[in-house]
């Protein structure tokens, strides 16, 4: 495949997944909302393209998604919008800064992993759980350092800390795991056949 095919072909897929990232976001498909808290499913497609077009493109379509969490705090959302009202700058911050790492997370370790094992689902699964627990945690870690002191509906802010965090983590995880175990025979057929892996497998060889 030429260069211009392959250039032409990670743009088309970059909008596709950023429109499919758009879709997510704004209908039921992308959030789990369980009382103040959104549990979101938007790492799957992030962590897909940080696989498929390396961590550039990863972390645009992480800016992208990060774009859509803070679009959240000013339409409904009541814990986002309650951190807009504390810092609307420390919000954006942990809206974009854990979204765009997911993409390059997963763009630079998947190509390692692929050259380490031979069984590609591992590669699969251990990328997603990693893309997952980059945005998690990170986005748990700068709330805390950020709204630590802050106090939401009269309730401590550790009290909500350990009530929905820790459930947002578990939930996130087991999906992200299911879906690329579901994913990993048409990722392996499509990912691995892109021209940045037949590079890296040539080199491995």
């Amino acid at each position: 495949m030429s260069n211009t095919s392959s250039k032409v072909r990670e743009t088309a897929l970059t909008a596709v997944l950023a429109a499919i990232v758009l879709l997510m976001a704004f209908t039921p498909l992308g959030y789990l909302r369980i009382g103040p808290v959104s549990i979101t499913f938007l790492v799957i497609p992030v962590v897909i393209g940080g696989m498929t077009l390396g961590p550039v493109r990863g972390g645009f379509l992480g800016a992208v998604f990060g774009a859509t969490s803070l679009a959240q705090c000013f339409m409904g959302d009541p814990f986002g919008a309650a951190l807009v009202a504390l810092s609307p700058m420390a919000t954006a911050v942990a809206c974009f800064v854990p979204r765009i790492l997911i993409g390059v997370v997963a763009g630079l370790l998947f190509p390692a992993l692929h050259k380490l094992t031979k069984i590609n689902a591992v590669s699969f699964i251990a990328t997603s759980i990693a893309g997952t627990l980059t945005n998690t945690v990170l986005f748990v870690g700068m709330v805390v350092g950020f709204f630590q002191g802050s106090y939401f509906g009269g309730s401590p802010f550790w009290t909500i800390f350990v009530s929905f965090f820790t459930f947002n983590v578990a939930l996130e995880l087991v999906v992200g795991v299911a879906v690329s175990a579901a994913l990993s025979a048409v990722l392996d057929r499509f990912v691995l056949n892109a021209p940045r892996y037949q590079v890296v497998d040539q080199i491995a060889e």
